[in-house]
């Protein structure tokens, strides 16, 4: 399975369920998916394994060519991607995760619905309980407006509820990183 995810939205903004890993299908995986989410150049960091695919020459090229930044797990960590890990867990957690796929046509059918579900109805803890979608596509910013004038009304009505203090949702997602690059004073 290769799996493309935005870190900050925790949005999957691309996936690809096959039979075997190659280069030609992470580049067509990953060339699809920057071009489908209107990625400028010079804007995107891709964070990868080490697997061959994603180390290939094929898939370096094309990263060049679209303008996009590299940075790979450490050598012999496969773990050092929290986001994708918690990813996993959450998808292979889900009650209705077979113990087998019959086919890869199954695993395939499983992916769409559970990509949606992810995307669109799962409120994430790590972007203050808002959907990907919507902090993915700018809608955050509404939908916390919309908690606040909830919580402020039910604290208005009933502050009894509220033993220590008026009701706040949690805060919207900030900066997100994997291999935060180092920041160079400017010379004078």
């Amino acid at each position: 399975m290769y799996v493309v995810i935005d870190i900050f939205s925790r949005y999957m903004t691309g996936w690809l369920l096959a039979t075997r890993e190659t280069a030609e299908l992470a580049e067509r995986l990953l060339g699809e998916t920057i071009r489908k989410q209107n990625v400028v150049a010079d804007q995107l960091t891709i964070h990868a394994d080490r697997g061959t695919s994603m180390a290939s020459k094929t898939v370096a090229l094309l990263l060049a060519d679209l303008g996009v930044t590299k940075s790979h797990s450490r050598p012999y960590c496969s773990n050092d991607n929290p986001f994708s890990e918690a990813h996993f867990k959450t998808l292979k957690y889900r009650p209705e995760f077979p113990g087998r796929f019959g086919s890869i046509e199954d695993g395939r059918a499983f992916c769409q619905r559970f990509f949606r579900w992810y995307n669109h109805e799962h409120r994430h803890s790590g972007i203050g309980f808002h959907t990907p979608v919507d902090v993915h596509f700018g809608r955050a910013d509404h939908a916390q407006l919309e908690r606040v004038r909830v919580l402020h009304e039910a604290y208005a009505a009933h502050p009894e509820r509220f033993v220590r203090q008026a009701p706040i949702p949690p805060a919207l997602p900030g900066p997100a990183w994997i291999n935060k690059p180092v920041e160079v004073p400017p010379t004078p």
